[in-house]
């Protein structure tokens, strides 16, 4: 195997306007005892010493299980370092035990991150673990480009001090693959405050409609974002087709039309592994030809299968992918896209955005999510909590009163405070208030993740990923619209919870300015809050072509 100095980077095959490849690798639950081959480290050092190969991405305990940590494959394959993308999840661990495990790459070399939210989990020892999601997606993308920049910290002897910046190439993912506007838009959305936070590259999450892959190029070129976009191929089989058109695999979609093809595959001689395999073989050559920087395997536990997969998609002429673009288009009943069709390539139009929507707009349609109850609370806001508005700046300087002399009322407005918001929204006490980020939603009482930043990737037809409600972030986004609100819903800083208010009083907290809205976490770097436009008629991209 070469070594890292005599390699092509993952950062540099990106942006070389080459199309590549990288693979997936799994780690397992449970190690390999001594004497015995290490299945797991044979493969990714086989895809890697295939030139084709870019980039092989090591997953953090995927679909919610506990399994050997990215970094532990990493560093077996540590010439390679540089080859290597590390993914990490929010879900099993909080912002310092993230922190600390990022200063750990640093040092060890690895420098390629994809920051992902994480799956909900579904198993552990005992019992099903509590997941943790003190940061999201956002929060962590943050946090790695403020480590990028030099970190500041409080210094020993007061002040503060900068640590030596890291090198960190981060990614995010979105999730395109949705079937309602109210689960897509706020996927794009918060795509855009990704990219502001720090992200230099995305991948969507699973799906098999080229038009949904492709209308993620079409969003960032029209809002002038030039950030590589990773094609992403998952080899099927009829079992793992049949989890992902349950939804039992978060943010992986397998569409009725598709399972009914799979269906019929998989009662083949040979169970379906020739359409599998040209199926992944097809996509590959429709990144290609669509311009995308990469395409990225998944789901093989052999090297020989990815090679395998990759010949025969470099064996297809150079205009076939034309005609396997309009085949792959496996989209799911009354679908939503952001784009117009266009019935002369089969895919979205760049210049014309959904119709509807741009007329939903200007006529909000009703929705069950905007009660009396929001339309109060939005009153409310405005009279007492909007900043030099309405009755603010009195009850800032009677809070700042208390805050020197505690006194009855001050306990009392405290404990009506609570009880009134527990009756309301359910409020957890967290006393770092998000209601107004989320249109008057508590996304501790309502967010299976807790999110305050944005949706996950795993809603399935706009029910939360654990399938038990409907999604947050879908009915905050309902909301925003009716009042016209809606392009402008993550326009404000990421916001950090700050545990220190736990217990406290947010009304107190939002008057003293203590709490995210008031003072933004030391050590997070200053972000463009420039919102999207949904109304802006998008550039046209350069037209798609192999390279």
């Amino acid at each position: 195997m070469s070594s890292s100095s005599d390699s092509v980077s993952f950062r540099q095959a990106l942006s070389s306007g080459r199309f590549v490849y990288g693979a997936e690798v799994v780690t397992t639950r449970g190690f390999t005892p001594p004497g015995t081959p290490n299945q797991v480290q044979d493969l990714a050092a086989a895809l890697l010493a295939d030139p084709r190969i870019a980039w092989v991405s090591i997953t953090d305990n995927p679909g919610g299980a506990p399994m050997l940590p990215p970094d532990w494959l990493g560093r077996l394959l540590w010439d390679q370092r540089q080859r290597v993308v590390i993914h990490m999840t929010c879900k099993d661990a909080n912002r310092n035990a993230l922190e600390a495990a990022a200063w750990r790459y640093a040092a060890e070399g690895f420098d390629n991150i994809l920051a992902l939210t994480g799956d909900y989990p579904t198993i552990g020892f005992g019992g099903v673990a509590d997941p943790v999601f003190d940061l999201d997606s956002v929060g962590l993308i943050t946090l790695l480009r403020a480590m990028n920049q030099g970190l500041r910290i409080p210094g020993r002897r007061g002040g503060s001090e900068t640590l030596p910046p890291t090198h960190f190439y981060i990614g995010c993912a979105v999730s395109p693959f949705k079937r309602y506007e109210r689960e897509l838009v706020p996927q794009y959305f918060k795509l855009l405050r990704k990219i502001r936070a720090g992200a230099e590259w995305v991948i969507p999450q699973l799906g098999y409609d080229m038009r949904k892959f492709h209308e993620v190029k079409l969003f960032l070129a029209a809002r002038g974002l030039q950030v590589p976009v990773i094609g992403n191929v998952y080899v099927l089989n009829r079992t793992v087709a049949g989890m992902f058109h349950s939804g039992k695999l978060a943010g992986c979609v397998v569409s009725d039309s598709l399972m009914e093809e799979v269906q019929k595959q998989a009662a083949s001689p040979d169970k379906g592994r020739k359409f599998f395999r040209e199926l992944a073989a097809k996509q590959l050559a429709v990144f290609k030809g669509l311009g995308f920087a990469a395409g990225y395997l998944g789901g093989i536990a052999k090297p020989e299968s990815f090679f395998e997969i990759i010949d025969l998609a470099e064996s297809y002429g150079e205009n076939d992918w034309k005609d396997f673009l309009r085949e792959i288009q496996y989209a799911q009943p009354g679908e939503f896209f952001f784009f117009e069709h266009d019935p002369d390539t089969g895919l979205s139009s760049p210049d014309r955005v959904n119709r509807e929507y741009l007329a939903s707009l200007k006529n909000p349609p009703r929705s069950r999510h905007v009660t009396l109850g929001y339309r109060f609370s939005r009153f409310v806001h405005g009279f007492a909590f909007e900043r030099g508005k309405g009755i603010y700046g009195l009850l800032a300087r009677l809070y700042r009163r208390w805050d020197r002399k505690p006194t009855f009322l001050s306990r009392l407005a405290y404990w009506l405070e609570r009880e009134a918001k527990h009756l309301g929204y359910g409020c957890q006490d967290c006393g770092d208030c998000s209601l107004p980020d989320c249109a008057y939603l508590c996304p501790l009482a309502s967010c299976s993740k807790h999110s305050r930043n944005g949706p996950c990737g795993g809603s399935a037809g706009g029910l939360c990923e654990l399938l038990d409600k409907d999604c947050f972030w879908a009915r905050v986004y309902e909301r925003l619209k009716y009042y016209g609100e809606s392009e402008r819903m993550f326009e404000g800083p990421v916001v950090f919870y700050d545990a220190r208010l736990k217990h406290t009083s947010a009304w107190a907290n939002t008057y003293l300015e203590r709490d995210h809205a008031g003072r933004p976490p030391e050590g997070v770097p200053p972000a463009p809050s420039a919102a999207p436009d949904p109304q802006k008629p998008p550039a046209p991209p350069s037209p798609p072509g192999g390279t």
